[in-house]
C-alpha cells in the first residue's frame, strides 16, 4: 500500500515539475486593453503549446455565429518563442456553416503595438483553428492580432487633428447601443457637383476600412495637395466607425444587440436594436430632403477575396447601373492596386447597406471588401502603409469618377 502510495506521489512530482517546465514559458496573456479580444487559453503540459480559445459573437434571433476578430498580448521573458493554436473559426454566415480560416489566412504581430508584421499562419488539422509561431520583444511582450487594430482612441485623435480645418465639418448624428457618438464626416465643399458617402467598420474586426479614411482624409487635408483641384469637383460624407461598441469590446461582426449593422437595409432602420443605422437613415433623410443627392456610396469590408459586391435586385435601371459599377471598376484597376474584380453577374447581396440604398432610395452603392491575406496590385502582404496609399488613390477615382 505504502509503495503504491509513494509510486503515485513520485508521479504526481514528475507530472507536476513538467507541466511547471514546459509552461514556464508563457507568463500570461493580457487582454486588459482596448480592442482586446474576449477569450481563455490553456497550456499543453507536454508541448507547452498554448491554445486560444476565442469567444463566438452571435446574432440575434439566429444560428449566425462569429469569431473573427482577435488581438491580445502575450506576455513571456524577451525572445522567448511560443506556438499558438488560436480558435476556433466555425462560423455561420446567413445560415451557412463554414470555416472563416483557410491556407492562406494570415495574422499580424507587433513588439510595440504600434508597427504591426503580417506573418504566415497554418490551419491546424481540424480545419477551423490557426497555428501561429511568435516571439516575444525586448520589452517581455507581443501582440497578436487578425489585422492591425484601429481603435475609436485612434478615430477620436484623428477627429481631433481635423476638426480645425475650414474644409471638414464634423457632425453628431447619434449615439451606438453604449452612448458613444457616431459622426459623419464632411471633406470639402457642399458647392462641390459630386457628392459621394463611405462608411467604414460596420463589422468590428475589418479595419482596413479605418486606414483606407485616415489615408484619404490626410491627403486631402495635406498642404501639399491641391485641395481645390478635388474639393471644385467633389465632397466626401464618411461614417469613419459605425460599429463602435463592437471595436471597442473586440468584437467580430455584431453591434451589442447581436446586430449586422450591414443587414436589414432593405426597411426602414431599428432605432432600437440597430440605434446605428437608424442614425445614418436619418441623416441620409435630412441630406436628401436638402435638395442634394448623393451620386455614389461605398460600404468598405475587409474579408478574403476582396471584390465589389455588386447587388442586383430588380429595378428599372439596373443596367444602366450596372455600367456605372463597371466604369467605377475600371477606374479603381487604372488609378489604384485593386485587382480582385467585381461579383459575377448572379450575386445577389440582399439587406446590405449597398442593396439598400440602391433599392429604397436610388443610390449607386457598392460593397467593397479590402482583401485581408494579399494584395495582389502590390504583389504584397496587407499593411496599414498600403491601405493608406489606397485611400490616398481613392481620392484620384473620385475625381476622374465625378468628371
Amino acid at each position: 500500500m505504502n509503495v503504491r502510495i509513494s509510486a503515485a506521489l513520485c508521479l504526481c512530482i514528475s507530472w507536476s515539475l513538467l507541466v511547471t517546465a514546459q509552461s514556464s514559458k508563457l507568463g500570461y496573456i493580457d487582454t486588459s486593453f482596448e480592442t482586446a479580444s474576449p477569450l481563455t487559453y490553456t497550456i499543453d503540459p507536454v508541448t507547452a503549446g498554448v491554445r486560444v480559445r476565442l469567444l463566438y459573437d452571435h446574432e440575434r434571433d439566429s444560428i449566425n455565429r462569429a469569431t473573427l476578430h482577435y488581438h491580445f498580448r502575450v506576455e513571456a521573458p524577451p525572445a522567448t518563442k511560443l506556438s499558438l493554436h488560436i480558435g476556433e473559426f466555425a462560423n455561420v454566415w446567413n445560415g451557412r456553416p463554414g470555416s472563416a480560416v483557410q491556407d492562406n489566412t494570415i495574422a499580424f504581430v507587433s513588439t510595440d503595438g504600434k508597427t504591426w508584421n503580417a506573418i504566415d499562419t497554418e490551419l491546424d488539422d481540424d480545419g477551423i483553428s490557426l497555428h501561429v509561431d511568435v516571439q516575444t520583444g525586448p520589452g517581455g511582450f507581443v501582440y497578436v492580432a487578425r489585422l492591425p487594430p484601429y481603435r475609436v482612441s485612434d478615430l477620436d485623435r484623428l477627429l481631433e487633428k481635423i476638426t480645425p480645418d475650414a474644409d471638414v465639418s464634423i457632425e453628431t448624428i447619434g449615439q451606438t447601443v453604449q452612448g458613444r457618438s457616431l459622426e459623419v464626416v464632411t471633406v470639402g465643399r457642399l458647392s462641390a457637383p459630386t457628392h459621394i458617402f463611405l462608411r467604414a467598420r460596420a463589422h468590428p474586426w475589418e479595419s482596413g476600412g479605418n486606414y483606407v479614411v485616415q489615408g484619404m482624409i490626410q491627403h486631402l487635408l495635406d498642404p501639399a495637395t491641391d485641395r481645390n483641384r478635388f474639393f471644385d469637383q467633389f465632397c466626401l460624407h464618411i461614417m469613419p466607425m459605425a460599429n463602435k461598441d463592437g471595436v471597442a469590446a473586440g468584437k467580430s461582426r455584431f453591434n451589442m444587440h447581436g446586430k449586422d449593422l450591414n443587414r436589414d437595409w432593405n426597411s426602414p432602420a431599428d432605432p432600437q436594436l440597430a440605434p446605428e443605422n437608424a442614425a445614418l437613415e436619418a441623416w441620409l433623410n435630412r441630406f436628401l430632403d436638402s435638395g442634394r443627392r448623393l451620386t455614389l456610396a461605398i460600404e468598405l469590408h475587409n474579408d478574403s477575396n476582396g471584390r465589389l459586391h455588386l447587388s442586383r435586385p430588380p429595378i428599372d435601371g439596373l443596367d444602366t447601373y450596372l455600367g456605372r459599377m463597371r466604369h467605377l471598376e475600371a477606374l479603381l484597376r487604372n488609378k489604384t492596386w485593386f485587382r480582385e474584380g467585381a461579383t459575377e453577374s448572379t450575386f445577389r447581396n440582399a439587406g446590405t447597406l449597398g442593396e439598400g440604398w440602391l433599392l429604397r432610395f436610388g443610390i449607386d452603392a457598392v460593397v467593397h471588401e479590402l482583401n485581408a491575406e494579399w494584395i495582389e496590385g502590390l504583389q504584397s502582404k496587407p499593411s496599414i502603409k498600403a491601405w493608406e496609399l489606397y485611400g490616398r488613390q481613392l481620392c484620384e477615382v473620385f475625381l476622374a469618377y465625378a468628371s
